[in-house]
């Protein structure tokens, strides 16, 4: 079974990483706060829920108003670099 990938628009096509977390302390990052425009706001936020080390959960906050306009299963097509 193929999984069908939803890519989601942010702001712009910069991936500055404002914020890596290990939430579960398992010596991996679970949470990335990623800033795609450049203005040194958060616009993206990307959770890790089940431990494997790959996005489980993308939020986008367009407008940056702190609630999230578009909310996606995986990594909604910006993966974290490596």
């Amino acid at each position: 079974m193929s999984e069908t990938q939803e890519t989601v628009d942010t702001r712009g096509d910069e991936r500055i990483e404002l914020l890596q977390a290990d939430a579960n302390q398992d010596g991996r990052t679970d949470v990335w706060v990623v800033d795609t425009d450049g203005d040194g706001k958060a616009d993206l936020f990307q959770f890790d829920t089940d431990g494997d080390g790959r996005v489980d959960i993308t939020m986008v906050d367009a407008d940056e108003d702190s609630r999230p306009e578009t909310v996606v299963d995986g990594d909604g097509g910006h993966p974290p670099t490596a």
